[in-house]
């Protein structure tokens, strides 16, 4: 008997200490050494990247979205369920122990013989049954389909965990894209607001030379339609306010009031842009990373469909006492004890077992498949950031110089009207070019800000290490 415990415990560990199954993806991809659409050597350190625009409120703003944001949230549930379901995968591994304590009493009747006398008497018998019992059962993982099952899940939790970092990857970019997006309108509106006290300056000359006699209606109509297009516009800017505040409140996980200050202005871009080899990506996008944990969990459970060919060996053992005196249940004297071998081999099941094998491999393919999209996804994302990076500064650049000359032309031109050297229409065109110089210049700001945004979504910006972030991937080596 001790030489079968000692056996068994030596079994039990050697099974236990077999590595995890794991596959690495073999992609037939012809990646470049170096980013194509830029040459930039900047270092590119990711940690908490949207600290980089260095403004204090928005920095805030992401802290309290990761901490607040009920979406964010119930992400963070199926972590945790994910987690339960590889604990639950990994817990055949070991014996099943359980313990039991029963107790029974019996009466039974006996008519006649062998008890004598009258054969209509009725003889009863009462008697007591007591048990204490220690139950053990396990299945001997011998070709590992236990251990690839528990393979498997926890490959699935440690991709619903770069899910999570997703998630919250992808919320900060919306809460930063938000606050440049309420900023920029913001400074549209100030725009708007000059822009409608210049036109009402205009109107006002307008209608001093109209009755002076030396300008016709036609340019009393012309500079009153300027002014009513540009308070609409106003309006318009206005109303786009405080729908972009309310679309930040919910990001933040509070009423939608829309009742906060922004910064004052749009924050500059940096120079340059992260570089790095493209191989890096995969070991830094949640994305990638969770298509990578699923494609390993498909193959564990490749081998996890082929070991159910196998058979099955599990040993079942039981030890306690039985007696008819509670008071007994402790005395060793009445012990009794069972050891059960089961070896169970699968013979005809109608080609189930088989075709799941087949259903694993067509999932396995599957996985990989999908992986390789999302590298080629993932690439794609970089290179478009990155020539936006190059083709969008150019564009500021331009829109400076046309801003510029479009408000020296106004001015010109305000000065040649109220000299009378030019009629309202050079005026008004004058305006318009400038107001909308500047109102595009602003556009390509904030433009320039959501590509810098989108470029560090696309590498898989580091935030793991933000304070407020509980979830490690420490979680998933626990769980091995």
């Amino acid at each position: 008997m001790k030489k079968l415990i000692v056996f068994v415990v030596t079994l039990f560990f050697t099974i236990s200490c077999v590595p995890k199954l794991e596959k690495p993806p073999d992609l037939d991809l012809d990646v470049p050494q170096n980013w194509i659409s830029t040459e930039s050597t900047a270092e590119g350190k990711m940690f908490r990247w949207w600290t980089r625009f260095n403004d204090p409120r928005l920095n805030q703003l992401v802290e309290v979205v990761l901490r607040e944001n009920y979406d964010l949230k119930a992400v963070a549930t199926r972590l945790d369920a994910a987690e339960a379901l590889a604990r639950i995968a990994g817990a055949d591994l070991y014996p099943q122990v359980s313990a039991g304590l029963n107790g029974s009493r019996q009466k039974r009747n006996f008519v006649g013989f062998p008890f004598g006398g009258n054969s209509e008497e009725v003889q009863s018998f009462t008697s007591n049954l007591f048990g204490i019992s220690l139950n053990v059962s396990w299945e001997i993982d011998l070709w590992g389909r236990i251990r690839a099952a528990k393979s498997a899940a926890v490959s699935d939790f440690q991709a619903t965990e770069a899910d999570l970092y997703g998630y919250q990857l992808s919320f900060i970019g919306q809460t930063v894209k938000a606050w440049f997006a309420a900023i920029e309108v913001m400074e549209q509106l100030r725009l708007s607001e000059a822009t409608v006290k210049n036109y009402k300056t205009t109107n006002e000359q307008v209608h001093r030379r109209y009755r002076l006699g030396l300008r016709p209606s036609l340019d009393v109509r012309l500079s009153e339609s300027n002014v009513a297009s540009a308070e609409a516009t106003l309006l318009l800017w206005q109303n786009q306010l405080q729908q972009i505040k309310k679309q930040l409140d919910t990001l933040l996980g509070r009423y939608p009031a829309g009742q906060f200050e922004l910064s004052e202005k749009l924050p500059a871009v940096e120079e340059g842009v992260p570089a790095g080899l493209p191989a890096d990506i995969v070991r830094k996008r949640p994305d990638l990373v969770a298509a990578e944990k699923r494609l390993a969990a498909s193959y564990a459970r490749v081998i996890e469909s082929q070991r159910a060919l196998y058979p099955r060996i599990s040993l079942t053992g039981s030890a306690g006492t039985s007696t008819d005196e509670f008071k007994n249940l402790l005395n060793g004297d009445y012990s009794v004890w069972n050891l059960v071998g089961n070896l169970l081999q699968p013979i005809f099941q109608g080609g189930r077992l088989r075709a799941g094998v087949d259903l694993a491999r067509a999932r396995e393919m599957e996985s990989l498949a999908l992986y390789a999209a999302s590298v080629l996804n993932a690439y794609s994302e970089i290179e478009i950031a990155l020539a936006a990076e190059e083709f969008l500064a150019k564009r500021e650049s331009a829109l400076r110089t046309a801003t510029e000359q479009s408000l020296a032309a106004r001015d010109l031109a305000d000065d040649r009207y109220a000299r009378g050297l030019t009629d309202l229409i050079e005026v008004l065109e004058a305006q318009r070019r400038a107001f909308l110089s500047q109102s595009q210049l602003i556009g390509v700001q904030r433009a320039r800000l959501d590509n810098r945004v989108d470029l560090y979504l696309a590498l898989g910006g580091d935030f793991l290490n933000a304070a407020q972030n509980q979830i490690t991937a420490k979680k998933g080596e626990a769980l091995q």
